[in-house]
């Protein structure tokens, strides 16, 4: 996928429950648009990708090694491969940009499972 994307066109994935993403990705980099409800957790966890985010809205409980922040809208983070790291919504509901480079394997196989190929035409 490159160029411009409509993040409306691309179906949610529920990873966890109360969390839907959209991850649409280039040769290298792998955007990651994630909407938490309140209370929802991603739980502690590592991958060998590089990972950096933006909070859009609401907060956001982080933590990232052994340190563990409040974040608000504009706060911005990167988390070393294999660092384990988690992510909660506080207070509400929560918007989050991630980016991933390289690409997720295991993400793009979720989002693969939704796009048509032409065998499937």
């Amino acid at each position: 996928m490159t160029g411009f994307i409509d993040l409306d066109s691309i179906p949610a994935i529920e990873p966890i429950p109360g969390c839907k993403m959209r991850t649409p990705f280039g040769e290298n980099l792998m955007l990651s648009y994630l909407e938490f409800e309140e209370g929802a957790e991603i739980p502690l966890h590592d991958h060998p990708h590089e990972q950096g985010g933006i909070l859009v809205s609401g907060k956001m409980e982080l933590q990232i090694g052994d340190e563990t922040r409040q974040v608000e809208p504009g706060g911005m983070y990167l988390i070393p491969p294999n660092v384990p790291h988690r992510a909660k919504a506080i207070g509400g509901p929560a918007v989050v940009l991630d980016c991933f480079s390289p690409v997720r394997e295991d993400y793009a196989e979720m989002v693969n499972k939704y796009i048509p190929t032409k065998d499937d035409a």
